[in-house]
């Protein structure tokens, strides 16, 4: 592979060759007419793709073919899910739920694309929705927190949080959701009905107030702990159950004694970009979008193994991990991605960073705090993302993308387009296999032979 000099761009790029790279087809789906911001995996070979046009559409994910537009929204959607039927219920027909700035919220059948209901009750705009199944409800984050039935009856809502409203929401155990709302989490319990209280309730039980600046992703690592990353790059690890911190990489900035905190945050951010925008994770590992860069964090290691500082020309907004050790991801700068994890042994001279943050170049390393943890370190094995693969398509920032492990990739982007990327090789067996089962039924095989 023909790769640039480092001196010409820190960018790392690949050769024509990619021979690494499955996805050497493509389809183009052309249904929206704004940008495409959300994309949700229906079922084995359906998903939905939404976005500033207000529209929801349907596609099969093998063929591209489109199935289904649903409209309703008169604004931008801003969060959609999936709500799967219940176990015990014999219609197994897939619920979609979208919010909107038009501060509705609409329920489709995905098989039908029939309009459920709608709900136009909202005081400001849902920027989050997540289902909890285990209770059969649903969740609306806006400026408040709203639970809601499978019938679309409210249970119960919070007051008033706050006019930024709710960011990101996850579900945690004991019948707790936390909740971003500007820097501050906020976890939340609801009660449900028993004998002695017929209603539901949603209790605030707890403020966490460690990061300083806007609180931009949150995910669940597993079922003991979440993750969250904030606009000035803190990433904060946390006990689901006891809500402490189990992991605190601390700020990047060295402020010095003439600057004050937030003159020296907006320093730093002027000159390298470093909000986490995203991230996802395994068992061993936190991955994450930062900036223009991906980090791999190890969390029985705590600390960073592999890094890419500039993995892309500008920031990288969606990132996922693959079965086989690759992880995928999608800029601002139009492209996606293919890296693999790779295992490197670490060289004796190398200074080992003391801190996650040093990773990105920023504050000064403390020789003397850095000695114990270079000889702890020198014998470990540290990794390497190289990049295996560049997919060009979209002329336009990429938003997000979906794996379908039968099917490919799915791209969504602001150019309004959709891209539906295949393994070329696969499609060719099928394609292959096709011919032969038609001329099979024709007679024509028997003819031939």
């Amino acid at each position: 592979t023909r790769r640039i000099s480092l001196q010409k761009s820190p960018l790392q790029t690949i050769g024509e060759e990619q021979t690494q790279n499955p996805y050497t087809e493509l389809l183009v789906l052309k249904a929206h007419h704004d940008i495409v911001r959300f994309l949700v995996q229906l079922d084995d070979y359906r998903f939905a793709s939404a976005g500033d046009d207000g529209i929801v559409v349907v596609w099969n994910a093998q063929t591209g073919e489109k199935l289904l537009e649903l409209n309703g929204h008169t604004q931008k959607i801003t969060a959609i899910i999936t709500f799967p039927s219940l176990e015990s219920c014999e219609e197994k027909n897939q619920l979609i739920l979208t919010a909107s700035a038009d501060r509705t919220v609409i329920v489709w059948d995905s098989d039908t694309g029939r309009q459920v209901q709608r709900i136009s009750c909202f005081q400001s705009t849902v920027k989050c929705l997540t289902v909890l199944q285990r209770l059969d409800v649903w969740l609306s984050g806006g400026n408040d927190l709203c639970v809601w039935n499978r019938k679309l009856d409210l249970l119960c809502k919070t007051s008033h949080l706050s006019d930024t409203g709710i960011s990101a929401l996850v579900e945690i155990p004991k019948n707790c959701v936390v909740a971003a709302v500007g820097k501050e989490l906020i976890i939340f319990r609801l009660v449900a009905p028993t004998e002695g209280s017929l209603e539901w309730d949603i209790l605030e039980i707890k403020h966490l107030l460690d990061h300083q600046d806007n609180i931009l992703s949150l995910i669940n690592v597993n079922d003991l702990s979440f993750v969250t990353g904030s606009h000035i790059g803190e990433l904060i690890i946390w006990d689901a159950l006891d809500w402490t911190m189990q992991a605190y990489e601390r700020n990047f900035w060295d402020p010095s004694p003439q600057l004050d905190t937030q003159q020296e945050i907006k320093l730093c951010q002027k000159s390298n970009d470093i909000s986490i925008h995203h991230f996802t994770c395994d068992e061993e590992n936190v991955f994450a979008a930062v900036g223009r860069g991906l980090y791999v964090y190890n969390l029985h290691m705590k600390r960073v193994i592999a890094c890419q500082k500039t993995a892309h020309d500008s920031s990288v907004l969606h990132i996922a991990k693959l079965p086989n050790r690759q992880l995928i991801s999608c800029s601002e700068d139009g492209s996606v991605r293919i890296w693999e994890l790779r295992e490197k042994q670490q060289l004796a001279a190398e200074p080992v960073p003391t801190g996650f943050f040093n990773m990105w170049g920023f504050g000064r390393v403390n020789k003397q705090a850095s000695q114990p943890v270079k000889k702890q370190q020198e014998n470990a094995t540290s990794c390497s993302l190289e990049l295996i693969g560049d997919l060009i398509g979209h002329s336009s920032s990429v938003e997000m993308f979906l794996y379908f492990e039968d099917h490919g990739l799915v791209t969504c982007s602001a150019d309004h387009l959709i891209i539906l990327w295949k393994n070329g090789e696969r499609e060719s067996g099928l394609r292959s296999l096709r011919l032969f089962q038609k001329l099979e039924e024709n007679g024509d095989l028997y003819l031939a032979v």
